[in-house]
C-alpha cells in the first residue's frame, strides 16, 4: 500500500526543469535579467547561482568517496567529527603561564598553544616548569616561538621522555614555518631555511603525532586575500616543504604526515566549510603523485583559527557573531584543531577574563549542546556546498599551477607574484568597504550611534606593525582589518571631540513622507559611520522652520531629506539660507542635480558613493 501511495505521489507531483524554474523566477523579476539580478560574482572568481538542484552535481567529481576515505574531501575520521579546543596562551612568566593553562583545562579546553616571548635560551626546566601537573597524554600540546625552535622541541622531547610516556600517546606540534616567516620579513630566515624543519622532524620521528612543519595560510588571510588565494598559495607552500625535503634524504611517508595547515576563517559562511573540504580533496591528490606507501599519508591536518581581517574595535560585542559563525564554518569543514580569537582580541593588549571565557565557550556549545562533533560531513550531499567545494578546488587548483609555472612558492614570492596577487584583492575588498559593497555592522554600516571611544587605542590597532626585515630583499605581505580605515576615520572625530564638541549633523526632512523619512535614516547611517553627532525629527512644513531648529541645534552639517522631485522647489532656499552657517548636503542624486549645483548645492550623499572618502572630505570641511 504504501508503495501505491508513493507511486500516486510521483505521479501528481511532476519533476521541473531547471529551465522552468528560471522562466519562473524571471516572471517574477518582472522581465530584469536573471543573471544580472541574481548571479553573483565571488572574490575567488567564479559565479554563484541563486539555486542548485540534484542535476547540478552530476558532473562533480568530488562525491565518490566515504568520510575517512581518500581524498578524504569528506573528513579524516569515519566515525565522528571530533577537534580540539585550542586556547593560546601568551608565556610571559612560566609560573603564570602553568597556572593559566591550568585553569582553561578545566574550563573545557583540551588543546594548549603556548607562545613564547622569548624562546632564545628555553631550557628543558623551563619546559618542566611550563608542564607542570599537565597531563601530556590528555591534551594536545603546542608550541607558538619566533625563533630558536630546535631548544623549544628539544626541551618538551626531554619532558616527554622523562615523564616515561609513549611516543604515540602525545600529540601537539609546533609552528616551524620559515615560508611564512619569509612572506613577512621579506628575507630568508637563514642560509638553509628548510634545515630547521627537517632537523625537528627527523628529531621528533618517534612522536606520529607531533607536528614538525606549519603551512601559515592564515597569512593570506590575514592580508586581505580571497579563499582561492589562500587555499592555492599554501598548497604551494606545502609542496615546497615537500620537495625541498624528500630532495633532502627524508621520504614522503616522513614529510607529510608533520605538515599542519594553518588556516584563517572568514565570515563567508558556505565558503569556509567549502574551502577547508577542497583543500584536502587536493592535498590527497598532491600527496598521492609521491607515491606515499599508503593513502592514509594523503591526509590534510588543518588547525584553524579566527579571522583577524575581518575584527573591529568599534562594536566589538559584534566580533561574538563573527567569531561564532567562522567557528561553525571550520567545524563544519572538518578541522582537526580550532582556536577561537577574543572578541576584544584586536585592541586588548591582554584580552579580558570575558572575552577568553566567550570564546572557549562558543566552540564548547558548538561541541556539547549543538552536538557538531558527532556527525562526520554534515555538508556532504549539500548541492550548494558540493557545487562550492568544486569550484574553489578548480580555481585554487589553477592557481596552484600558476605558482609552479613561476618556478614553485619560493621563486613565486622571490619575483612578487604572491603578493601582487593578494595586494590586487585587498585592493579591490577595500574599495568594496569604501563603497559598502561589502558591510561591516558596528564600523561601515548600522554604527552605534551613542559609542564612543572613551579609552586610548594603541596606534598598532591602525596601523600594524610592519614585520618587514632592515636587509628585506623582496615585497612583503602586510596582515591588516579591512576596517582599519573606517576605524581611523572615526577616532579622528572622537579626539576632535574630545576639545571642541561633537560635530551635529541635523536632517532636514520635508515634503514626501515615506522619501523624506527612508533619506533621513539613510543619512543618519551615513554621517554616523564617521563618529559625528546625528539627529534627525519628524520633518518641517516650510523652510524657516526647518532653519531655525537647525541654528537652534547648532547644525555643522545639515542633510536636506526630501524626494528627487521637491528638492528643486525647497533646496535652493534652504541652502542660501544656511550656506554661511552649515554644510548643506542633498540626500539622493535627483535629476535636477546640475540645476541645484549651479544654484550651489555641490553635497550630495547616495548609495554610490565612496563612503570613506564622501566622510573624509566632510571632516576635512568641518576643520578635522
Amino acid at each position: 500500500m504504501a508503495e501505491k501511495v508513493n507511486q500516486k505521489l510521483f505521479s501528481e507531483f511532476a519533476p521541473n526543469t531547471m529551465q522552468e524554474w528560471v522562466d519562473k523566477v524571471t516572471v517574477d523579476l518582472k522581465g530584469a535579467d536573471f543573471n544580472k539580478k541574481l548571479v553573483w560574482r565571488t572574490n575567488e572568481g567564479f559565479n554563484v547561482q541563486p539555486m542548485y538542484r540534484l542535476e547540478d552535481m552530476k558532473d562533480l567529481k568530488n562525491l565518490d568517496c566515504f568520510p575517512g576515505e581518500f581524498p578524504y574531501v569528506r573528513g579524516n575520521k569515519k566515525d565522528s567529527n571530533d577537534w580540539y579546543v585550542r586556547q593560546d596562551i601568551v608565556v610571559e612568566n612560566l609560573a603564570e603561564a602553568n597556572k593559566k593553562a591550568l585553569d582553561v583545562l578545566n574550563r573545557g579546553v583540551n588543546s594548549l598553544g603556548f607562545v613564547l616571548m622569548d624562546s632564545k635560551n628555553f631550557t628543558k626546566a623551563d619546559m618542566a616548569a611550563l608542564l607542570k601537573d599537565i597531563c601530556l597524554e590528555c591534551v594536545e600540546i603546542n608550541f607558538v616561538a619566533g625563533c630558536k625552535k630546535c631548544a623549544i622541541v628539544d626541551a618538551f622531547k626531554a619532558v616527554a621522555e622523562e615523564r616515561g610516556i609513549a611516543p604515540e600517546k602525545i600529540y601537539g606540534g609546533i609552528n616551524i614555518d620559515p615560508l611564512s616567516a619569509m612572506a613577512l620579513k621579506g628575507k630568508v630566515c637563514c642560509e638553509n631555511p628548510f634545515a630547521s624543519a627537517k632537523e625537528n622532524t627527523e628529531k621528533m620521528a618517534a612522536y606520529p603525532n607531533f607536528k614538525t612543519i606549519e603551512v601559515g595560510g592564515y597569512v593570506f588571510n590575514n592580508s586581505g586575500s580571497s579563499i582561492v588565494q589562500e587555499l592555492g598559495f599554501s598548497l604551494a607552500a606545502g609542496v615546497e616543504y615537500l620537495d625541498k625535503l624528500t630532495d633532502a634524504g627524508m621520504s614522503v611517508d616522513e614529510v607529510a604526515p608533520r605538515i599542519r595547515f594553518h588556516f584563517a576563517t572568514g565570515s563567508k559562511y558556505f565558503m569556509e566549510i567549502a574551502k577547508l573540504r577542497a583543500a584536502r580533496y587536493l592535498w590527497a591528490h598532491i600527496v598521492k603523485a609521491y607515491q606515499p606507501a599508503c593513502d592514509c599519508k594523503c591526509k590534510m591536518n588543518i588547525h584553524a583559527e579566527t579571522s583577524e581581517w575581518n575584527k573591529t574595535i568599534y562594536d566589538p560585542n559584534v566580533n561574538m557573531l563573527r567569531t561564532q559563525t567562522e567557528t561553525m564554518s571550520a567545524v563544519l569543514g572538518g578541522v582537526d584543531s580550532f582556536t577561537v580569537h577574543p572578541f576584544d582580541y584586536v585592541y586588548e593588549c591582554h584580552p579580558s577574563e570575558l572575552g577568553e571565557r566567550v570564546a572557549r565557550n562558543q566552540q564548547l556549545l558548538l561541541k556539547e549542546e549543538s552536538h557538531f562533533g558527532k556527525i562526520v560531513d554534515v555538508a556532504g550531499g549539500s548541492y550548494y556546498i558540493e557545487e562550492l567545494t568544486q569550484n574553489i578546488a578548480e580555481a585554487a587548483w589553477k592557481l596552484f599551477l600558476e605558482v609552479q609555472e613561476q618556478g614553485g612558492y619560493v621563486e613565486a614570492l622571490k619575483k612578487g607574484f604572491v603578493q601582487a596577487a593578494v595586494k590586487a584583492t585587498a585592493q579591490a575588498r577595500d574599495l568594496a568597504i569604501a563603497q559598502r559593497k561589502e558591510n561591516f555592522v558596528g564600523v561601515n554600516q548600522f554604527p552605534n550611534f551613542n559609542e564612543k571611544m572613551e579609552k586610548s587605542i594603541c596606534a598598532c590597532v591602525l596601523e600594524p606593525e610592519d614585520q618587514t626585515a632592515e636587509s628585506a630583499t623582496i615585497e612583503t605581505l602586510k596582515p591588516y582589518r579591512g576596517t582599519q580605515a573606517f576605524e581611523a576615520l572615526r577616532l579622528k572625530t572622537d579626539a576632535y571631540a574630545a576639545k571642541n564638541g561633537r560635530p551635529v549633523v541635523y536632517m532636514f526632512p520635508m515634503g514626501n513622507l515615506a522619501m523624506r523619512k527612508a533619506r533621513a535614516q539613510f543619512a543618519c547611517n551615513f554621517f554616523a559611520c564617521a563618529g559625528f553627532d546625528v539627529k534627525d525629527n519628524n520633518g518641517f512644513k516650510t523652510v524657516d522652520e526647518g532653519v531655525k531648529a537647525c541654528m537652534e541645534n547648532k547644525a555643522a552639517i545639515v542633510v536636506l531629506c526630501s524626494s528627487d522631485d521637491e528638492y528643486a522647489g525647497f533646496a535652493p532656499e534652504a541652502y542660501e539660507k544656511l550656506k554661511d552657517k552649515a554644510v548643506v548636503v542633498v540626500a539622493g542624486n535627483p535629476e535636477s542635480r546640475p540645476e541645484l549645483e549651479a544654484k550651489g548645492l555641490k553635497n550630495y550623499i547616495h548609495v554610490k558613493n565612496n563612503v570613506l572618502e564622501e566622510l573624509k572630505s566632510y571632516q576635512a570641511q568641518l576643520g578635522i
